[in-house]
């Protein structure tokens, strides 16, 4: 029996769905619909979660919880009971936790099982500047991913990203390279690319040509998709959080998600026909 790696499921849920939508979750109580707020901030993230996912499952073919975003309110129990319910009920949509994690030894293994055991994730984002070793204890999990910070969307990711090495590689380059040839042996490695810069996610296809990408700053942030998606090629996840999340704060929540959801898919694979 033949199976597929991370890398080739990742492209493998984008032509079942004909999506390559990832839809972020980063509940935001300030920005909750009036419909969801509870007397409990747990009741409301939970439904809030719930409802996008339902509202936009047709239109996307991954979820990314912000860990950041459930912890700061106390909600981890409602990301794990979110985890087991998206498994149930969404078993061929990726589910990928945004937790950029990056240590080594005991404390690494420690966010391998939080992130693997304790929420269920298909895959995780990474801080790779540790070396191999911060990243073996991820790697080590048969079928899991990992998507690591390459050329990250902020303006502040020049300060080191763009840096030129004595092989003449800027360092997010020569990370793409090194993950591409030297760390991608079982087929588990993706890359976090900022669409924010479509000139480096095309170096990075150079350097890397079959590492599925995650690529955040579409939407609100202000990258351009058709250039974006030509630089990707393919197997590549667009990231959007809070266009959609948020895109009516009225009882129509859902409604306004998933056109917004289904707007932005229809337009990815637009740009990928051009």
């Amino acid at each position: 029996m033949i199976t597929m790696n991370f890398n080739q499921h990742c492209l493998a849920l984008q032509l079942r769905h004909r999506s390559s939508l990832c839809v972020g979750l980063d509940p935001d109580l300030a920005r909750l619909p009036e419909t969801v707020r509870h007397d409990t901030v747990l009741a409301s993230v939970e439904q809030f979660c719930k409802g996008i996912i339902e509202a936009t499952a047709a239109h996307a073919c991954a979820y990314k919880p912000q860990i950041a975003y459930f912890a700061s309110l106390g909600a981890e129990s409602v990301l794990e009971d979110l985890a087991a319910w998206v498994k149930k009920n969404y078993p061929n949509h990726l589910w990928l936790l945004d937790a950029k994690r990056g240590d080594i030894g005991a404390t690494a293994e420690h966010y391998a099982k939080e992130a693997f055991d304790r929420y269920l994730a298909d895959a995780v984002t990474l801080s790779p500047y540790m070396g191999l070793d911060s990243l073996e204890p991820f790697l080590n999990r048969e079928g899991k991913g990992v998507f690591l910070l390459c050329r990250t969307s902020n303006k502040g990711g020049n300060d080191l990203q763009m840096q030129v090495l004595g092989n003449g590689l800027r360092l997010f380059e020569h990370l793409a390279h090194t993950a591409e040839q030297h760390w991608n042996g079982k087929g588990q490695i993706g890359l976090v690319a900022g669409a924010t810069y479509p000139d480096e996610i095309a170096s990075i296809r150079q350097q890397a040509p079959s590492l599925p990408l995650l690529i955040p700053g579409i939407g609100a942030q202000g990258g351009d998709l058709l250039t974006t998606v030509k630089a990707a090629q393919t197997n590549f996840f667009i990231n959007a959080s809070r266009s959609i999340l948020y895109a009516s704060a009225k009882s129509d929540w859902q409604k306004a998600a998933a056109n917004e959801a289904e707007s932005l898919q229809t337009a990815i694979e637009k740009a990928r026909a051009q």
